[in-house]
């Protein structure tokens, strides 16, 4: 006999795979080579981020995360870049997404320690396959440096849309 409990945790499970688009096995495109890093996608091309861990400064108002160097080597000109992302440690929901100011020969990110933070553009999330997601900008990046970040942790995978 099948309980209320077990329909219910069927249909949220039918819920959730709607949501995030399982296609297990309908997935044919490139996949990344490394877990746990984002890679930009051109076509049927992937470009690897650049991937830094950030120095953090903290000071009364705020927390300084910074990276070596004005501009990354991982560029896009998609105003809404497209990223693969195959997860093993960093689930793909808890990354975040930045825009860097540069200065000095090094590119910063200051959140202050007040209320509201810093703010993340929008991102939308969708599983591929099995491990395998396709992480989207779902707004306008104006030209500049950007990080993806899961939360918690300094790493910065870092890109330039141009």
């Amino acid at each position: 006999m099948v309980t209320r409990r077990q329909i219910l945790a069927a249909l949220a499970g039918v819920a959730v795979a709607s949501r995030t688009g399982v296609a297990a096995d309908s997935y044919s495109g490139p996949v990344p080579p490394k877990k746990d890093v984002p890679y930009l996608l051109h076509a049927d091309n992937l470009i690897e981020t650049e991937v830094i861990n950030a120095s953090e400064l903290s000071q009364k108002k705020d927390v300084t995360f910074s990276v070596p160097g004005a501009t990354s080597p991982a560029r896009t000109p998609l105003a809404e870049p497209i990223f693969l992302f195959a997860s093993d440690h960093i689930t793909p929901d808890s990354l975040s997404l930045y825009q860097f100011e540069v200065k000095n020969g090094h590119r910063e990110i200051k959140i202050p320690r007040s209320k509201g933070g810093v703010k993340s553009f929008h991102t939308s999330l969708r599983t591929l396959a099995p491990g395998l997601f396709r992480i989207e900008a779902a707004e306008y990046l104006e030209n500049g440096e950007y990080a993806l970040s899961p939360e918690g942790q300094n790493i910065a995978f870092c890109f330039t849309v141009f």
